[in-house]
């Protein structure tokens, strides 16, 4: 791969990383410590909603993100016409 398309192959695959990483930041961190008294007024499941974030939102948010990344970095992977072996 040239140096050029293999630059925009990574610039695009850490602007992904970035992304997602701001994502769960937001949620482990700002759902869950600093917004947790407003959220602790609403309920899912019996449960304060920025409890919930905080003990088991953000690992689930987590774990949908790293099925978005692969799914990303395949789409990504053909676009560039990238093959692992």
């Amino acid at each position: 791969m040239e140096k050029a398309k293999l630059q925009e192959y990574w610039k695009i695959n850490l602007g992904y990383l970035v992304g997602l990483l701001v994502v769960w930041f937001v949620v482990s961190y700002g759902f869950g410590i600093l917004l947790v008294e407003p959220l602790n007024a609403i309920r899912l499941g019996g449960f304060k909603l920025g409890f919930w974030f905080a003990q088991q939102g953000s690992i689930y948010v987590f774990v949908v993100q790293i099925f978005v990344y692969v799914m990303l970095m395949n789409k990504l992977d053909k676009k560039f016409d990238v093959h692992e072996d």
